[in-house]
Formats: C-alpha cells, sequence, structure tokens
C-alpha cells in the first residue's frame, strides 16, 4: 500500500511540475513577444515621427522663415550652425521667440536679464553679433524691459543669417542630403527607392541637434 502510495504521489508531482513548466515558457515566450512588439512599435513611432516629406522640405529653401518654424527645419538649420560654430545666432531667435511668450509680468525682467547676459552683454557667454547702435538701445531696454525690447536685435540677427548662413545651409550637404539624398537614380525604380530612402534618412542630420 505504501508502496502504491508513494508511487502515485511521485507521478502527481511529475506531472504538476511538468505542468508548471510548460505553463511558465508560454508566459515567458508570451511576455518576450509583447516586449518585442512594444520595442518595435516605439521604434517604429520614433522613426515615423521623425521624417519630413519632401513637399516640406522644398518649401525649406522658399525662406528662412519657412525653415525655422518648422520643428525639423530648425533642428536641421541649428546642426548645421553648430558645424560652423555660430549656433549662438538661432540660440538667440530661439531665446527671443520664447521670451515674447511670456504672460507674467513678474518674470520678464529676469527673463529678459538672463537673455541680455547670454548673448548682448560685452562678457556674454554666447555674445551675438549686433552693431553699436542695435546693442545701446537693447542695452537700455533692459532699464524697463517689456515684451518687445528685444526686437530690433532679433530682426537684425535673422536678417544676418538670412543672408549669410541660410544661403550656405542650402548648398550643404545637412540641407541637400534631405531634398536630394546621394546615388539616386532617375528611374522609376530608383525614385521609388530615392522617396523612401529621403524620409528615412531625415533623421541622421536631424539628430545632431540635440
Amino acid at each position: 500500500r505504501c508502496s502504491a502510495l508513494s508511487s502515485s504521489l511521485s507521478q502527481i508531482v511529475s506531472s504538476s511540475a511538468k505542468d508548471m513548466k510548460h505553463r511558465l515558457g508560454f508566459l515567458l515566450q508570451k511576455s518576450d513577444s509583447c516586449d518585442y512588439g512594444s520595442s518595435q512599435g516605439r521604434k517604429e513611432k520614433i522613426s515615423s515621427s521623425q521624417r519630413v516629406s519632401q513637399e516640406e522640405v522644398r518649401k525649406w529653401a522658399d525662406s528662412l522663415e519657412n525653415l525655422i518654424h518648422h520643428d525639423r527645419g530648425l533642428a536641421a538649420f541649428r546642426a548645421f550652425l553648430k558645424s560652423e560654430y555660430s549656433e549662438e545666432n538661432i540660440d538667440f531667435w530661439i531665446s527671443c521667440e520664447d521670451y515674447k511668450k511670456t504672460k507674467s509680468p513678474a518674470k520678464l525682467s529676469p527673463k529678459a536679464r538672463k537673455i541680455y547676459d547670454e548673448f548682448i552683454s560685452v562678457q556674454a557667454t554666447k555674445e551675438v553679433n549686433l552693431d553699436s547702435c542695435t546693442r545701446e538701445k537693447t542695452s537700455h531696454n533692459m532699464l524697463e524691459p517689456t515684451l518687445s525690447c528685444f526686437d530690433e536685435a532679433q530682426r537684425k540677427i535673422f536678417t544676418l543669417m538670412e543672408k549669410d548662413s541660410y544661403r550656405r545651409f542650402l548648398k550643404s550637404p545637412y540641407y541637400l542630403d534631405l531634398v536630394s539624398p546621394p546615388g539616386a537614380g532617375c528611374g522609376p525604380e530608383n525614385c521609388k527607392r530615392s522617396h523612401a530612402h529621403t524620409l528615412d534618412c531625415n533623421s541622421n542630420i536631424i539628430s545632431q541637434c540635440a
């Protein structure tokens, strides 16, 4: 009797262990599958968010305003300026745009002072190239900062970028590789691949602007 009972218990334990192992293996496999799917989904979402249509990229060549008012265009342009060690110009422009959105009067003075110290003062860490008249007028505006106190300085820097760095940007790989990928042929199949490659490769330049 004891022998039979022992044998039955062994079979039950063995059966339970196998069943548990099978279930555990299934759950782990399902978990891996979910993780992979989730990871792939995130990658596809990121890749999709980095794509820019050819139509949009071509508009960037129409004007500097079109370029820097598009998030990806602004990113590509800043990456180009950074390669020329002149990103302070676009950083100043961005800071001015942000400053003009200030809603609290109490925040105007400290924000204005921060921009002035960083980009305009004699000891500015990212001093922008302004003529003495504009610099003096902007310094005077610091006595009573308003939402428009940097307008003239911002316009001058915009014009400087428009006449100088923007034109070089349009001739640089930072733009040309987006609007016309290298190695693209003119046949129907090549054109299709060229279009797909262009959309996918937008991130190559844009990712440099962290």
